[in-house]
């Protein structure tokens, strides 16, 4: 999953990607209950998770 610039994520505005590894994603973010820039980590979905949710 990758978040787009000004996506909303929770109380989180993306702002940028800052990079990716095995276990997720990081972005440059905006926490909208300070006015604050901050970095959000995205994790990545195991295996287990990934079976266990409801297709479709």
């Amino acid at each position: 999953m990758t978040l787009a610039a000004g996506t909303k994520f929770g109380p989180y505005e993306i702002l940028a990607p800052l990079g990716a590894g095995g276990m997720g994603k990081l972005y440059r973010s905006l926490d909208t209950r300070h006015p604050e820039v901050m970095r959000a980590r995205v994790r990545a979905l195991t295996r287990s998770e990934l079976e266990s949710t409801p297709r479709k």
